[in-house]
């Protein structure tokens, strides 16, 4: 027959497995929260699963080499308008290049989203890179207001290098806006209400 007796050496045996696996439990929830950013911040050190990696400087050469970029924009779970403002661009490789997106909030009181992106074929990741960009951090848009957003990028030279990808001509830069999980940040300043004019390439 089982015994409550706290001096029972089986009592004390069940205790500590008990803890042991609770302390596991809660390891592996505080893991699983952690390993989303900490997942995206290697894809974005890496290139890996197609995703644009933030640079530094311009590349120092320009190929004589062409690729089309395709722009996709995408919404989830915001009461906004996300659009491209041109379809695709013709770059060459190593140009800098800016093409603007465009969104509106179609909601009466300012919400913050966040850009989550990649880019196809994946194996263009490592080195389809941005100097600046909406999609490092958060946005803020005011209500009914509409607001250019603009992504200043460049493809490596090395990419014209690489069995996996100089063969390849097209490239698809997409964004996705969800909800921002973080506390709402201002307005930035260099996002001005859009203008009228056509879209800019």
């Amino acid at each position: 027959m089982s015994s409550n007796d706290p001096s029972d050496p089986q009592v004390r045996c069940n205790r500590r497995v008990a803890i042991i696996c609770a302390a596991a439990f809660v390891g592996m929830i505080g893991a699983a929260y952690a390993s989303v950013p900490l997942y995206r911040a290697f894809c974005q050190l890496t290139g890996f699963d197609g995703t644009t990696r933030k640079a530094e400087a311009a590349p120092g050469a320009v190929l004589d080499k062409t690729l089309t970029i395709r722009f996709d924009a995408n919404v989830r779970d915001l009461p906004w308008t996300f659009v491209t403002k041109q379809t695709s661009q013709t770059a060459k490789i190593g140009e800098t290049k800016i093409a603007f997106f465009q969104v509106t909030n179609n909601s009466d009181k300012p919400i913050t989203g966040r850009a989550v992106f990649n880019v196809v074929p994946e194996q263009a990741g490592p080195y389809f890179q941005k100097l600046d960009c909406f999609c490092f951090s958060d946005q803020t848009v005011g209500p009914g207001q509409t607001v250019d957003m603009p992504v200043l990028y460049f493809v490596d030279p090395k990419y014209a290098d690489d069995f996996e990808t100089k063969g390849k001509s097209e490239v698809t830069l997409s964004y996705t806006f969800f909800p921002s999980t973080s506390a709402p940040a201002p307005a930035r300043a260099d996002l001005h209400p859009a203008k009228t004019a056509g879209a800019k390439g």
